[in-house]
């Protein structure tokens, strides 16, 4: 999937490099990039989301703290 983006006539380059960065970060294509850098076994894969899983259902037990109010 190609990525397009189009820089209009008087556009500062920096609000540009902007756009292009929120459109790579919205595509996804940064964070895939930064999970194929290293390798990693498939075992320590499976660890890690045995330990999100984990972590979201204790999160999920924790009761929810009432605001609080000066």
């Amino acid at each position: 999937m190609p990525l397009r983006m189009r820089v209009h006539d008087r556009e500062p380059i920096g609000a540009a490099l902007r756009r292009f960065k929120k459109l790579l970060e919205r595509s996804g294509l940064t964070k895939e990039l930064r999970k194929r850098k290293h390798y990693e076994k498939p075992c320590e894969a499976r660890r890690r989301a045995e330990m999100r899983k984990k972590s979201a259902i204790r999160k999920a037990k924790l009761p929810a703290k009432p605001p609080t109010f000066r």
